[in-house]
């Protein structure tokens, strides 16, 4: 499912219909859900999620990752194990010793552990593969520990900002407990249950999504070969000030067939109506172009740099399958049984909304506008059903509900505040999956290159 939905949002950024970037999050229900096991303890001014975490906080998580924090303190408390660096407080000290002595931390020198120096995203992507089993030299080296860690599954969303917070160590700690141990034996958040370092009425509401998760992706593995479905989607838009109420209701319908196993391939017919009309339009992707058909017109356009990224992520997630990635966007997972199907359903959290509106700000001040002329998106709802029947993904259905208040231009030149709102639903029927899909390409031959041949016309670069 993952490598479906790397696809599919590549190939809508490809025709101009999602134009996103990742950005930071807010994971307030992820620093939460990791407080109510014991694996994360704020202050007097709660998680601190915008500051910088240290090295010795890291050390701390690291310790309770292994499930072997009762251990430390014990070793620490008899004298068994002493702290061998001056810097580090009481506090951390066990943590520290702990690690100093199983080999598993160095300090910065043989008497400074450099325990107030920022944690990078690095170091503590090295610290979780390491609490997963896996060894440095033998399974990552620091320059691919990252890339390493996100072949598993684990991202890290301090990616874009740059500046590793506590919150974005947050994100990747629960990622990380989704994930599988070195050995298969399990993820690691059930094996420190089995320890019993966590109680496992404590961590039901992470192991419940974990679960279902996994239930949810072993059912849509055949769409990593392959996928056809039928969708649509009615949306209606709402912009009100003061007295004026406008709404637009739009609707899209159409089909979408991708092959991904091999050279990802692509072909989708999509209708549009909005305000009585509708247009029409067929696209295809294969090799390094991507076609376009719109009414007397025909277009194409090459994508080579564009098809490797894509090949790229697809050859990374290759194999994964735990959906731990997108753990810390998710409110809650829940299964019911209706009939000879399972009904999977997924609430998305804060998280989310943070992001949009991370991305939003972003995108107006790359334009030279101001963020706070657009205001923050508001999430009233986003819930995401999946139908499994047998084995097998039978359907998607989604409902989304959302406001924005922002400033509006009048004619006089000046601005009136307003809101903006849209409800959105869609379905997605899955008719075909894996070796069963198949796409029919049309003759290439008269489409018209838009970037322009050396033997042809320069479309719209034209002068």
């Amino acid at each position: 499912m993952k490598r479906f939905v790397t696809i599919l949002f590549a190939t809508l950024a490809l025709t101009g219909l999602l134009c996103v970037t990742a950005s930071a999050a807010s994971f307030d229900g992820a620093a939460e859900e990791l407080a109510a096991i014991g694996m994360l303890k704020g202050g007097a001014n709660g998680f601190d999620l915008d500051k910088v975490p240290t090295r010795a906080q890291a050390a701390i998580m690291l310790v309770r990752l292994f499930g072997a924090e009762p251990e430390a303190q014990g070793a620490y408390g008899s004298g068994r194990i002493t702290c061998p660096f001056t810097d580090v407080n009481e506090t951390a000290a066990p943590y520290v010793a702990w690690l100093a002595d199983e080999g598993l931390a160095n300090g910065t020198s043989e008497t400074v552990f450099g325990a107030a120096e920022p944690c990078t995203a690095k170091a503590y992507t090295i610290f979780l593969l390491r609490a997963l089993g896996y060894e440095d030299g033998e399974d990552f080296t620091p320059g691919t520990a990252q890339a390493f860690a996100a072949g598993l599954g684990i991202v890290d969303t301090s990616a874009v900002t740059g500046t590793f917070l506590r919150d974005d160590l947050a994100a990747l700690t629960y990622q990380a407990l989704g994930t599988d141990l070195k050995d298969g034996s399990t993820y690691l958040l059930d094996s420190l249950i089995a320890l019993g370092d966590i109680k496992g009425n404590d961590a039901y509401p992470i192991v419940e999504k974990i679960e279902n998760m996994r239930a949810l992706n072993a059912a849509s593995e055949a769409l990593n070969k392959g996928l056809a479905m039928d969708f649509d989607m009615d949306a209606a838009v709402t912009v009100s000030s003061g007295d004026m109420v406008q709404q637009t209701e739009v609707a899209v319908e159409g089909d979408l067939r991708m092959i991904l196993d091999q050279s990802p391939k692509m072909s989708a017919n999509v209708k549009v109506t909005a305000g009585g009309e509708s247009e029409s339009l067929s696209m295809w992707m294969r090799g390094d172009w991507l076609y376009v058909q719109s009414g007397g017109t025909s277009v194409k356009m090459a994508i080579p740099d564009l098809m490797d990224a894509l090949r790229e992520a697809l050859e990374a997630g290759a194999g994964t399958n735990t959906g731990a990635g997108v753990l810390p966007f998710l409110e809650s997972v829940t299964a019911k049984t209706s009939g000879k199907d399972t009904v999977y359903t997924v609430e998305l959290n804060g998280a989310l909304v943070n992001m949009v509106n991370s991305l939003m700000a972003e995108s107006l001040e790359e334009a030279g506008l101001s963020a706070e002329a657009a205001g923050e998106l508001e999430f009233h709802g986003f819930t995401i059903c999946y139908t499994v029947s047998g084995d097998a993904l039978k359907s998607i259905s989604a409902d989304a509900a959302l406001s924005m208040d922002m400033e509006l231009p009048t004619e006089a030149g000046d601005t009136v505040k307003g809101t903006a709102g849209i409800a959105l639903e869609m379905q997605m029927d899955i008719t075909a999956s894996g070796d069963k899909v198949s796409i029919r390409f049309p003759d290439f031959s008269g489409f018209e290159d838009v970037i322009g041949a050396a033997d042809g016309p320069t479309g719209i670069f034209a002068a």
